[in-house]
């Protein structure tokens, strides 16, 4: 069991970190009295007032910001000589926080996660899924499991997984409405949108014979969840983008084609990120590798 002083700290980390007393309740399994009287208590010992309290947020003050400085380089301190006393030995312990997308994280990353913990049962695991950019820092996540180009270019990171994506549509939806010939055609065609991010609506970016090439498209359907543009693409409703991970076993069984392969798309390679490797985690670095060693077998995860 964590000593008081610890499970003080990491408290109020998580005060800081979500901004909101009852999130940090719910964080640590109290109910927010209980929360709500752990604070009053540490700032009755410390004598001085830690955070600003309204009814929705709360926000630190000086002496707050002071403690919550403190507090986040002892922990590192902590777990660093945890670390280092532990990764000599094959017994693995210790908190490790993941992030990663939705749908992905849900029929993929989760099961991994979940023979990860077999292996090593004193792992405690927290797996957060949001397709939402994080910061791994503010998030206090240990690393970030992303599709596509890295977020920053300075942060961390290994290549899971190439992973190309295409133009496709389903056999219904080409005896329908004919098979694009050049990317102007697309134009003339009904096109599902994939919302992401902070993407632009509707505009396409292509590569052939070395040049850019971008075309607006339009279509009567869109979504920001993958699984939900991949089902009507099914349904025979249009043209969609998507990775040949996702699209492989309907591409084998011909429910979905592709169309248009000379055209390139920018890939949706498999990243893990994490902020640096001088404060990883024994814990972490096997993670990452036992990852990297699933997604690198022939087969493929799962």
């Amino acid at each position: 069991m964590k000593n008081d002083l610890a499970s003080e700290l990491e408290f109020f980390l998580l005060i800081a970190r979500h901004g909101n007393l009852s999130a940090a309740a719910r964080a640590l399994d109290l109910t927010p009295p209980a929360a709500t009287k752990r604070l009053m208590q540490m700032e009755a010992r410390l004598g001085v007032r830690l955070v600003n309290r309204t009814t929705r947020s709360i926000s630190l003050t000086n002496e707050g910001e002071t403690y919550l400085a403190h507090a986040a380089r002892i922990l590192a301190l902590l777990r660093d000589m945890e670390d280092a006393v532990s990764s000599s030995s094959t017994d693995l312990r210790g908190l490790l926080r993941v992030n990663a997308t939705l749908g992905f994280g849900r029929t993929t990353i989760a099961p991994l996660v979940s023979e990860f913990a077999r292996l090593h049962p004193h792992v405690e695991i927290q797996v957060e899924l949001t397709d939402k950019p994080v910061d791994l820092v503010d998030g206090g996540f240990d690393m970030a499991i992303r599709f596509g180009a890295l977020p920053d270019q300075r942060i961390n990171a290994r290549c899971l997984m190439t992973n190309r994506r295409f133009l496709c549509a389903s056999p219904l939806y080409l005896e329908r409405y004919g098979t694009p010939a050049t990317l102007a055609d697309l134009a003339h065609h009904r096109c599902i949108i994939h919302r992401q991010n902070e993407d632009a609506y509707g505009i396409w970016r292509f590569v052939h014979e070395q040049h850019n090439e971008v075309m607006k498209v339009r279509g009567a359907l869109a979504s920001n969840d993958g699984d939900v543009v991949l089902g009507w693409a099914l349904d025979g409703h249009g043209i969609l983008i998507r990775s040949e991970w996702d699209l492989a076993k309907y591409l084998k069984s011909g429910r979905l084609k592709v169309v248009l392969p000379e055209f390139n798309l920018p890939s949706a390679d498999l990243f893990v990120y994490y902020a640096g490797q001088r404060n990883q985690t024994a814990r972490a670095r096997a993670f990452i590798d036992f990852l990297v060693e699933r997604f690198q077998e022939p087969a493929g995860p799962g």
